[in-house]
């Protein structure tokens, strides 16, 4: 019902400025892991972009401790939502709030569950994010770094909520900053809501907000195994591109549902991309 409600406010209503985010260009094309990532090294490559995502190390009050990769829904929404306010504000100092409760809301999740729930699932991966290396490459150009340069740990506190062991501010890299407000791919935040569940259906609708309008004429025919090999390299064995679309169809016509513009149509043996007007109309469109 949410992404019925979310579709037909998006198709009947143009997005104002409040209703714009933000995501980095080459993680519109190949996104985080969507799922747990065994091991301290994750890689995804599609046609000329890649990412390598590389664990590290957080102190946590008592010494370096291994963060896991980031993975899920979460941290995608978490860089949308800094990477929306970095642009917007033309920043690298994110202020995120004074609670976990607070950041919650920020991104449209919801804040009950307690620490077993919303927040230890926030805690855990926004740990992650601040920890690991990122790598983006595109066509010779390679960004090697930490998106988030400085992040104080969010102590875990099973007893009080206490705003002294949440980080106000969270400071973006220098590097991360500038590809940010270079290669900005505009999103829908209405969309990102109404797709949160889902970290299969937000890397499609950002894949469809950064490819669509690059089309210029000729469509163009992406077959299952090309479509796996970006989205679900996880995918193997003898029925892998079968066992990939049995989820990605579900997840793309999600996506279509917020993207109502969006021209993706399925045929034999894959899907054809027709030009499109981005989610986000360009300014003096």
């Amino acid at each position: 019902m949410k992404l019925i409600e979310a579709s037909a406010l998006i198709a009947s209503e143009p997005p104002n400025g409040n209703d714009m985010a933000f995501n980095h260009a080459v993680l519109c094309q190949v996104g985080l892991p969507r799922s747990k990532v065994a091991g301290e090294k994750f890689m995804r490559q599609s046609g000329s972009a890649w990412v390598n995502v590389q664990a590290g190390y957080l102190d946590e009050g008592n010494g370096p401790v291994m963060q896991p990769i980031p993975y899920g829904a979460m941290p995608r929404l978490a860089l949308a939502w800094v990477s929306t306010y970095a642009k917007r504000n033309h920043t690298r100092e994110i202020p995120i709030g004074d609670s976990a409760s607070e950041f919650l809301r920020l991104l449209g999740q919801p804040t009950t569950g307690g620490e077993r729930g919303s927040f230890r699932t926030l805690r855990t991966q926004m740990h992650a994010l601040a920890a690991c290396r990122l790598q983006l490459g595109y066509k010779g150009r390679t960004y090697n770094g930490q998106p988030i340069e400085q992040f104080d740990a969010w102590q875990a506190n099973k007893n009080t909520q206490q705003k002294a062991l949440w980080p106000g501010v969270m400071l973006l890299s220098d590097g991360y900053f500038s590809e940010l407000i270079a290669n900005g791919v505009p999103l829908d935040n209405r969309a990102l809501h109404a797709l949160k569940g889902s970290a299969l259906a937000l890397d499609v609708y950002a894949w469809l907000a950064h490819r669509l309008y690059r089309i210029e004429s000729r469509p163009v025919i992406l077959h299952w195994k090309s479509l796996r090999e970006q989205f679900a390299q996880e995918y193997q064995g003898k029925d892998a591109d079968k066992d990939f679309k049995k989820k990605f169809v579900p997840a793309l016509k999600a996506a279509q549902a917020v993207y109502p513009t969006a021209k993706v149509k399925q045929v034999m043996g894959g899907v054809m991309l027709l030009p499109s007007p981005p989610p986000i109309p360009f300014k003096g469109a």
